[in-house]
C-alpha cells in the first residue's frame, strides 16, 4: 500500500458568503508529483495555503504524513513551499539571500546553503546579484529556498508562471529530478496543461472551487484515443447516417457541428463520400488524438483552462 503523504477530506473555505474551496478530498502519494489543475481564482492557492497552515480551514480534514497539523505542527518543518513570487534582497547575491532567510527561519543545518544551490545548478552564480538574476535563475532560487532544510514534500504554487520557454524547460527538469532522484514528493499548481502533462504523475482538475476529478494522468493518456473528427453541414442527418449505413455508434458531438468517431471501422475518406453522396457538406476532416485539454473540456462541461 503506497504511503500517503497528504490526505484531505471534504476541505472546504469560505469568506463571509462566498465559498472558494468547497468539499475537497484528495490524496497525494510518497514520491509523486501531483498537478493541480485549475483556471486562475478557482482556488489552487487557497487549498496550499490551508495545507501549510497559512489559512484556516472553514471545514474538513487536513493529514500530513498521516499526522493532523493542528495536533502535529512540528510536520510543517518537513515541508518546503514557494507560495505566489519568491521575494529576495536585490542587491544581494544568491547564497547571501538564502543565509539570510535561513537565519529566519531559524536553520542550523550545516552546509544548508551550498547543497540547496547545488540542487539547483545555481552555484555557477554565486557572486552574481539577485537583480541580474533571469526570471528562470529567480525560480530556481526561490525552489533553493524551499529546499534549505531538506524537506520531503514540496507544494510550489505555479512556480512556472511568467518563465520564457527556456526556463519552464529548466524548472520542469529540476523537479522531475527532485522526485524522481532524490525522492521528493511535489504538489504543484499550475493553469497550463501543457506544463502539468509533461511533469505530474497525478493530476487533480479544479474548478470553482471543487475538485471534479483525480486521476493518474497515465489512465487519462489511454482514454484519449484516436479519432476521426467531422465537421458537417447537419449534424443530426449525418449521424443519422453514421449509425443507419455504417453501423458506427462510438462517436461524440461537440460544438460547431463536430462529430468525433472513435471507430476506425472505416476509412476517412469513405465516410465523406458517403456523406458527400447524402447532400451532408463536410468543411473539416482530419484524425486528432485526445490531450488533457480536451480532457479538462470534458470534465468542466467545456470550459477551458485559459
Amino acid at each position: 500500500m503506497e504511503k500517503l503523504i497528504i490526505k484531505t477530506a471534504a476541505l472546504s473555505k469560505h469568506y463571509n458568503d462566498q465559498i472558494v474551496v468547497k468539499d475537497v478530498s484528495m490524496t497525494i502519494p510518497k514520491g509523486k508529483i501531483y498537478g493541480l489543475l485549475g483556471r486562475n481564482g478557482a482556488g489552487k492557492t487557497t487549498i496550499m495555503k490551508m495545507l501549510l497552515g497559512l489559512a484556516e480551514a472553514s471545514s474538513g480534514e487536513i493529514v500530513l504524513f498521516g499526522q493532523a497539523p493542528k495536533k502535529n505542527p512540528s510536520v510543517y518543518s518537513r515541508i518546503g513551499n514557494i507560495i505566489e513570487t519568491p521575494s529576495f534582497y536585490p542587491y544581494l547575491s544568491g547564497p547571501e539571500n538564502l543565509k539570510v532567510f535561513s537565519k529566519l527561519k531559524g536553520q542550523t543545518q550545516r552546509n544548508s546553503v551550498e547543497k540547496a544551490l547545488k540542487l539547483v545548478d545555481l552555484t555557477h552564480a554565486e557572486h552574481k546579484r539577485f537583480a541580474n538574476y533571469s526570471l528562470g535563475m529567480k525560480q530556481r532560487l526561490g525552489i533553493a529556498n524551499a529546499l534549505m532544510n531538506d524537506p520531503e514534500l514540496l507544494i510550489l504554487d505555479e512556480p512556472t508562471n511568467g518563465l520564457d520557454p527556456i526556463g519552464i524547460v529548466e524548472i520542469r527538469k529540476l523537479l522531475k529530478e527532485l522526485a524522481e532522484v532524490h525522492g521528493k514528493t511535489i504538489l504543484i499548481s499550475s493553469h497550463q496543461l501543457s506544463e502539468i502533462e509533461q511533469i505530474a504523475d497525478i493530476i487533480g482538475i479544479l474548478h470553482d472551487g471543487e475538485l471534479l476529478e483525480e486521476c493518474d494522468l497515465e489512465k487519462i493518456a489511454q482514454h484519449n484515443q484516436r479519432y476521426i473528427s467531422i465537421t458537417v453541414s447537419d449534424v443530426h442527418q449525418a449521424t443519422r447516417l453514421l449509425e443507419e449505413e455504417l453501423k458506427l455508434t462510438n462517436y461524440t458531438v461537440d460544438e460547431g457541428n463536430t462529430i468525433k468517431i472513435f471507430d476506425f471501422t472505416f476509412e476517412p475518406q469513405t465516410i465523406n463520400h458517403l456523406l458527400g453522396q447524402k447532400g451532408i457538406e463536410v468543411s473539416s476532416l482530419f484524425i486528432g488524438s485526445g490531450n488533457l485539454e480536451e480532457h479538462f473540456r470534458t470534465i468542466t462541461g467545456g470550459v477551458g483552462i485559459a
